[in-house]
């Protein structure tokens, strides 16, 4: 079990819900929300990560506001200050970096909306070392990422049948750009799959097969490269 934590933001302050592993400490990972916003299922990811060994933080990126609504979380999701959410996920890496708990690298996991928050943080901060994004569903065009920063980094994408597969232009944009920099990229396509399909709180949408084969080659994957 976790607790709510504060850390700094670029000269403000954040909140997230930070996960300890039993053993005290571990390498990092950044958890970064769907559009519903910090829900229990991500504060569950974060317990689940913190199981697995990971000192694990997952920053509020709405600042207190979340819903289980479709309609408001997309409101949510389009009102996203992307600045802002940058600063706060490059504050929820130095944050991680600075603990004494963390002793390994810093990497960062992201869901939907958090999955391409988290491909793109790879571009924003220099602690974070490794990505994994599960079904990107945001344009690159809202962030203008600077792919040439993830040179000696590496990144992991899971994506959906129902999102196009790795051969939906977003997903083949990132593999390519982030490759051509020089950084290791490893995509999987999950066949029959649904969007959110790592959600067991929508049971319209998980897939426990799915989400289990996923699960596993994140953890290998933080675990080799952190």
């Amino acid at each position: 079990m976790g607790e709510l934590v504060s850390f700094p933001s670029n000269g403000g302050t954040a909140e997230g819900y930070l996960a300890l592993p039993a053993s005290g400490n571990g390498p990092a990972v950044v958890v970064i929300q769907e559009w519903w916003g910090l829900v229990p299922h991500i504060t569950a990811l974060a317990d689940r990560f913190a199981e697995a060994g990971f000192v694990a933080l997952a920053p509020d990126l709405y600042h207190g506001t979340s819903t289980t609504e479709p309609d408001e979380a997309g409101k949510l999701m389009m009102g996203l200050a992307i600045p802002q959410a940058a600063k706060d996920i490059a504050g929820a890496a130095a944050y991680l970096a600075g603990l004494p708990e963390t002793t390994g690298g810093v990497g960062t996991v992201g869901f939907c909306m958090g999955g391409s928050l988290a491909l793109w943080s790879g571009t924003l901060s220099p602690e974070i070392k490794a990505t994994v994004g599960f079904y990107p569903a945001v344009p690159w065009e809202r962030m203008s990422p600077e792919w040439s920063n993830y040179t000696g980094k590496a990144a992991l994408i899971h994506c959906s049948e129902e999102d196009g597969t790795s051969a939906a232009p977003g997903i083949t944009l990132a593999a390519e750009a982030i490759g051509e920099a020089g950084a290791s990229v490893t995509v999987y396509d999950y066949p029959g799959t649904h969007h959110a399909f790592v959600n067991d709180d929508r049971p319209e949408v998980f897939d426990r097969d799915a989400a289990a084969v996923s699960w596993a080659r994140t953890i290998d994957f933080l675990r080799t490269r952190l």
